[in-house]
């Protein structure tokens, strides 16, 4: 179990409004209160922020805004203290325009970096070279002058992408990284790293169908789903490099790396990414879109088991780049009781988890008005979309008007419906989605199954989702009512369930072979 720190809105110790890492020292005995093993820290790196630190000048240093090393180390003794590991962001294949290495790079054809980043020339007409896409809009080339070439970005502008075809390149990534292990880092997070490496032949993209435009983060009002993306990231070399990557991180022991994948099919990408001599784990998309169905869940769990059987995934329904889950799945529906289902869900799920800092409070999205939104992505695509900023607000801490986040000015707007679920009000609640998530982290721990074990999906009809999980002679019997109504289902023949004490945790009730599913409704049980 991984809970995802967004440090900017995590705690501020300093009164500038962003929070930082001396925030995170002081709310780790929180974190692991909550019952989770490791914490991932989005990226804290000295940087711009024109994409609020994935945007990294310096992967060595730790930004002013966030502290220092001295505070990152005090970070990774405190949670080891608790029995914590730390997984770090590494966004590895670009950079900020700010970097040294880009800086020398771009002034000319010749010097010692020219080759580090991905350059082209310009077709006879001036125009770029080839018609990819970035995925914050408009044209991946951008001209510089300097060299007179174009340099690809698939992000921001600012975000120049390094060229992993140069033996020097891929060097320096992992002298980067073993610097981070060296210090005693647990784990990596693997930003969207199937884009390490492009065609070398710089071939154009294939146009994508109408109909087609659809998933993975982007709308169809974005051009970047107007492309089938075959050419300008997932080439077979990255898989090269992941098992280079793979030898340094075993020759640090006991640590793990979880990629992040987004590709025309990103879970046959991660079944090939993740094994024995690549990533420990992967996780994409496929569960941060807006259908929750017991048909699209299922059939998503189910393609990736028939592609990665016995490789590791790792879930997530929230972070910090979509709608937070209770709004995006709940709509004018949203509930508590939602919150602590969609928990409940993903936790019972083969894999690892990551948690979303205030998925456990179950915050919603935050509406956050056009003058005081902060993302790039946003304020380019307002008003179809609205950007990432909704769901990376400061969290709740208490109900003061500061949210005691911080003594200044947050960085973004803390909404009212927030404040009411702030921790504080929540540690009073007996019947809280905080308390009900700690509870229930503690009683999966309990099952051996529910953690390690085989996953079997049962015939259903919407909106029950139920499956078994296995281990040895245990099988456990999972069921869900996706619906804001009450529901019976009618178990199969064969099945001898016995209820669970759940704890507070499990609402379904059973007569006979009939189960009553109130609204949101969970419901697990011993198979024997």
């Amino acid at each position: 179990m991984i809970y995802q720190i967004y440090p900017r809105s995590f705690l501020d110790t300093n009164g500038d409004g962003v929070g930082d890492l001396p925030g995170i020292v002081e709310k780790l005995d929180y974190v692991a209160s909550l019952g989770v093993d490791a914490i991932w820290i989005s990226p804290f790196f000295k940087s711009p922020m024109a994409d609020f630190g994935y945007d990294i000048a310096d992967y060595r240093d730790v930004d002013p805004l966030f502290g220092t090393l001295d505070d990152f180390d005090r970070l990774l003794a405190k949670a080891h203290s608790l029995g914590i590991k730390v997984m770090i962001d590494q966004v590895l294949s670009h950079t900020s325009a700010q970097h040294a290495w880009f800086q020398e790079s771009r002034e000319s054809r010749d010097n010692a970096k020219a080759d580090w980043y991905v350059w082209a020339d310009a077709r006879e007409d001036g125009t770029p070279p080839n018609n990819w896409l970035s995925i914050f809009g408009g044209v991946a080339w951008q001209w510089e002058p300097r060299r007179e070439q174009y340099y690809l970005h698939n992000f921001l502008t600012s975000q120049p992408d390094l060229n992993f075809h140069c033996a020097d390149v891929r060097q320096a990534t992992l002298d980067n990284v073993d610097f981070w292990l060296d210090r005693g880092v647990d784990g990596l997070r693997l930003d969207a790293i199937n884009f390490c490496y492009h065609d070398a032949q710089l071939r154009d993209n294939p146009p994508k169908p109408a109909h087609l435009r659809v998933g993975r983060g982007f709308s169809a009002d974005n051009p970047y789903a107007y492309q089938y993306h075959y050419y300008n990231n997932t080439q077979p070399e990255t898989l090269l490099f992941m098992e280079e990557l793979r030898g340094l991180m075993d020759r640090h022991g006991d640590v793990a790396a979880l990629g992040e994948f987004s590709s025309e099919d990103s879970l046959a990408t991660m079944a090939e990414y993740v094994g024995d001599q690549r990533l420990h784990m992967g996780y994409s998309f496929e569960l941060l879109t807006e259908d929750f169905s017991v048909g699209y869940i299922r059939g998503t769990v189910e393609n990736l088991e028939s592609k990665m059987p016995h490789g590791w995934p790792c879930w997530a329904i929230s972070n910090h780049d979509v709608e937070r889950a209770v709004s995006r799945w709940g709509r004018e529906q949203a509930s508590d009781a939602l919150a602590a289902q969609l928990v409940a869900l993903v936790c019972s799920l083969r894999g690892s988890v990551c948690l979303y800092q205030g998925e456990e409070l179950g915050l919603p999205e935050a509406e956050v008005p056009f003058e005081a939104l902060q993302d790039p992505y946003g304020i380019s695509f307002w008003p179809n979309f609205k950007g990432r900023d909704g769901c990376r607000t400061p969290l709740p801490w208490t109900g003061a008007d500061d949210a005691g986040f911080s003594s200044g000015a947050p960085w973004l707007p803390i909404p009212d419906d927030h404040r009411v679920r702030s921790v504080q009000a929540q540690e009073a609640d007996p019947a809280s989605v905080l308390n009900l998530t700690r509870r229930f982290l503690r009683w999966r721990k309990s099952l051996p199954a529910l953690v390690h074990g085989d996953i079997q999906f049962l015939d259903t009809h919407e909106p029950v989702l139920a499956f078994t999980r296995g281990l040895g002679d245990e099988r456990l019997l999972a069921v869900f009512n996706l619906s804001a109504s009450e529901v019976d289902w009618r178990l199969p023949e064969g099945l001898e369930p016995h209820p669970l004490d759940g704890h507070g945790l499990l609402t379904g009730t059973l007569a006979r072979d009939e189960l009553k599913l109130p609204p949101r409704g969970v419901y697990f049980a011993r198979l024997g």
